[in-house]
């Protein structure tokens, strides 16, 4: 079975799609900012703000309900500074920066971070701003991925989010008679199916081997990995996601093993 996880949410970013908004309740402060945004700003994003390359959207104080925070922010590196405003090189930079960052403010590993309900995104200046010498990029913390209809509000700060045994409302489970056709839902809900390991498919310089490989390795390595996690029982029902060649590319070089398990 083949879906998008929830933190794969920024890599359907990568062509800078919907850049002529910003998001809803703008700042016009915001707009066409050509100034590095604000590290620590909480905002109310939707799915529909993130879905959009650039955004504008009024902050609030982290002690506020908010669905989003951004944890890093700064200027493009030098050889991306006359790239064209939807080079698919931002995304590249994007995913490697923020994902690596996301970690960091989370207090997880690469396994950890697939397997949480919140996810991440960035965010460019506007295109009015770019031809103005704009070259920012901005990480956002969200409650939600991407099949999320919408986000749950966050605690005041991410930080340290996930250290220790994070808690179930932060984890996601699937509910529905398979992971591929079911709703992913924090494991603090009724669910069917639980992430609970993943599988390295591959070197970050490695070229990508291919659909059937990817998918095959998977599935191998979450039939024994899974089995394991359940105390390998006689019978057991378990699923899979992988990623395509588009994924591949971003960065991404892990697939997520699923536990059908009420609990």
């Amino acid at each position: 079975m083949r879906l998008l996880p929830t933190l794969l949410l920024a890599t359907a970013l990568l062509a800078g799609c919907a850049t002529d908004a910003q998001g809803g309740d703008t700042d016009p402060d915001q707009v066409d900012a050509v100034e590095v945004p604000e590290l620590g700003a909480c905002r109310v994003l939707t799915p529909d703000d993130v879905a959009r390359a650039s955004n504008a959207t009024r902050t609030v104080p982290c002690s506020e309900r908010h669905t989003a925070q951004t944890y890093a922010v700064g200027e493009l590196p030098t050889d991306l500074r006359d790239a064209a405003y939807d080079d698919e090189a931002l995304g590249s930079f994007a995913y490697e920066t923020c994902s690596t960052k996301f970690q960091e403010l989370l207090g997880a590993d690469e396994s950890l971070v697939m397997r949480t309900v919140v996810s991440w995104a960035w965010f460019r200046p506007s295109e009015e701003a770019w031809d103005d010498g704009a070259r920012w990029y901005r990480c956002d913390v969200v409650g939600g991925g991407e099949q999320s209809e919408e986000y749950v509000a966050l605690p005041e700060t991410t930080e340290g989010l996930l250290m220790g045994r994070p808690k179930d409302r932060w984890m996601v489970c699937a509910s529905g008679p398979s992971v591929d056709a079911g709703e992913k839902v924090p494991c603090s809900q009724p669910h069917d199916w639980r992430a609970v390991t993943t599988i390295k498919v591959g070197d970050q310089d490695d070229e990508y081997p291919g659909d059937r490989v990817v998918e095959v390795t998977t599935r191998d390595f979450c039939s024994d990995s899974v089995g394991a996690w359940l105390g390998y029982p006689v019978e057991y029902d378990f699923g899979f996601t992988w990623f395509h060649e588009a994924e591949w590319q971003a960065g991404n070089r892990r697939s997520v093993c699923w536990a059908r398990t009420p609990d």
